[in-house]
């Protein structure tokens, strides 16, 4: 049942302020970690349904790059950040300053550089979370995969097994200067955690 399908707006006020508080944090752990200011914006939080993930990336067989983990704590779920292939090479190459090439191959630098930018990502995101609704909220170690999307969270759901069927969906962007990439970043929680991320929050559910 879609519970969540009409919340309030002072209910998404609430986690834009987790998904803008996440992005500050995520700006200054970049900034610190690449040297130079790197700015990120939360154009747009909102709920949607777990199948509809893969049409806001662009489709089920639209080539992604996705780092992913699973939280653990007092309200476990899935995290993903998926770039579409073109930015996740304008990353590495504007924000970055990597040289890269323009096929479609990455190097191990250049994955171990995207990984970090995630693993980053989500820590700031769920640390935000974690501060906001006192929860205790705990990443695994991040894994990175480069296939469909409708593939990759295919993989996701064998490797952590069931999903819930809302998300919460954070669009991203970063940018230094002139440049600017977009990203979207996704919390799948367990099919019982937004009542309790919610509850923690003094929150009710509808």
């Amino acid at each position: 049942m879609n519970v969540f399908k009409d919340l309030a707006d002072f209910q998404m006020d609430v986690l834009k302020e987790v998904g803008n508080i996440g992005a500050g944090h995520a700006a200054t752990a970049l900034s610190t970690l690449l040297s130079k200011p790197i700015d990120m914006l939360v154009p747009k939080v909102r709920m949607l349904p777990f199948e509809e993930i893969c049409d806001s990336v662009g489709g089920a067989e639209t080539a992604v790059l996705a780092i992913f983990l699973r939280v653990d704590g007092d309200a476990p779920g899935n995290m993903f950040f998926i770039l579409n292939l073109d930015a996740a090479k304008n990353m590495l190459r504007d924000l970055i300053g990597l040289e890269i090439l323009d096929d479609e191959e990455y190097s191990e630098l250049e994955l171990s550089a995207l990984n970090e930018i995630g693993n980053i990502l989500a820590g700031s995101y769920l640390s935000s979370l974690a501060d906001f609704t006192q929860l205790n909220l705990q990443p695994t170690v991040p894994s990175l995969a480069i296939d469909m999307a409708g593939a990759i969270l295919s993989y996701g759901l064998l490797q952590f097994g069931e999903m819930g069927d809302q998300a919460l969906l954070i669009d991203t962007k970063f940018m230094e200067g002139e440049n600017e990439v977009q990203g979207h970043f996704f919390l799948i929680p367990d099919p019982d955690s937004f009542g309790k991320i919610f509850a923690a929050l003094g929150v009710e559910s509808p």
